[in-house]
């Protein structure tokens, strides 16, 4: 694929999979469609790495519904700061289990705890069901944290893809509820719909988050009832002024890579402090690629440094 400047282990790993002949995700029903996609990060993340603590517990979701949540330490230490985390898959796959090896990389390597959550689905909920379920997760750590071990005043939201839409939505609700955020993480959120950027135009053929793919996880999330407003596109909130730190990740190839870029440059303009990373020559969810491209190992470590330094105060 001449066209994009894809790096060499990237190039190797889409002909392998190309080799493979899977199907699409947005061919299959969407249970298949789940277990296929947890079975291909699992194929392609790194081993799970060893920590001292991993616990399963349950947080009442948004609508007062059990959670199923998990926690990892390096630490049996009480007062930990949490990162608690939304995995991603267009609102629609993905699992705490399409997550747990960054996640486990990540408390490692941050000295926090991270929280990852089974937040409500599409197409059985629909948006914005996973969105009230990360700020009620983020309510219940603030307030039953120290239960756990946690330090309740010292909590940071992240997530991937459309998990990165939802931290970005639940960063607005906690400024507006007067919860305060150490840091909100985000790789390569979609912060918008309905907009053709030169990304999109670019990377959303032929690589793995297609054009296709994206609209199949619309038609799965959207409630034709009710309109979409800014909690699916934060990008166009009424105010981002007051917000948590930012630290947002991207792939030069991908597709949602110019969302991100608007969307760092929309925090900046209202004050927001901002790092912008960018790796260049990888696609969508390489963070979940960490066996065949050095790069997700990479951002893993930059975000734990990003989490220490906030939690350090800066």
């Amino acid at each position: 694929m001449p066209e994009h400047p894809l790096n060499a282990a990237t190039r190797h790993l889409l002909d392998k999979i190309r080799q493979a002949n899977f199907p699409p995700i947005y061919t299959m029903p969407v249970e298949q469609a789940r277990a296929g996609y947890q079975m291909s990060v699992g194929a392609l993340a790194e081993p799970p790495v060893p920590v001292a603590r991993v616990e399963d517990f349950s947080i009442p979701g948004g609508a007062g519904q059990p959670m199923r949540a998990r926690l990892w330490a390096d630490s049996k230490s009480a007062g930990l700061p949490v990162l608690l985390y939304v995995h991603g898959g267009g609102f629609v796959v993905g699992a705490i289990e399409t997550c747990e090896s960054m996640c486990r990389q990540v408390a490692k390597q941050s000295g926090a705890a991270v929280v990852a959550i089974d937040y409500r689905l599409a197409p059985e909920h629909k948006f914005p069901a996973g969105l009230d379920d990360a700020f009620a997760a983020v309510r219940w750590l603030v307030a039953e944290g120290s239960g756990l071990g946690l330090d309740g005043t010292r909590i940071a939201v992240g997530g991937d893809s459309a998990g990165a839409t939802i931290t970005a939505s639940t960063a607005i609700l906690a400024r507006d509820a007067g919860i305060r955020l150490a840091l909100q993480l985000m790789f390569y959120p979609s912060v918008q719909t309905g907009t053709l950027t030169d990304s999109f135009a670019r990377y959303s053929r032929e690589l793995l988050l297609s054009r296709e793919l994206m609209a199949w996880f619309d038609e799965q999330y959207k409630d034709p009832s009710k309109p979409e407003d800014w909690k699916r596109q934060p990008l166009k909130a009424p105010s981002l002024a007051g917000l948590a730190p930012a630290w947002i990740g991207l792939a030069e190839c991908d597709a949602l890579a110019d969302d991100g870029r608007l969307y760092a440059d929309a925090l900046r303009a209202a004050g927001v402090p901002v790092e912008l990373r960018e790796w260049p020559g990888v696609i969508h969810d390489f963070i979940n690629m960490g066996r065949f491209l050095p790069e997700a190992a990479q951002a893993h470590t930059a975000v734990a440094l990003a989490l220490r330094q906030a939690f350090a105060g800066g």
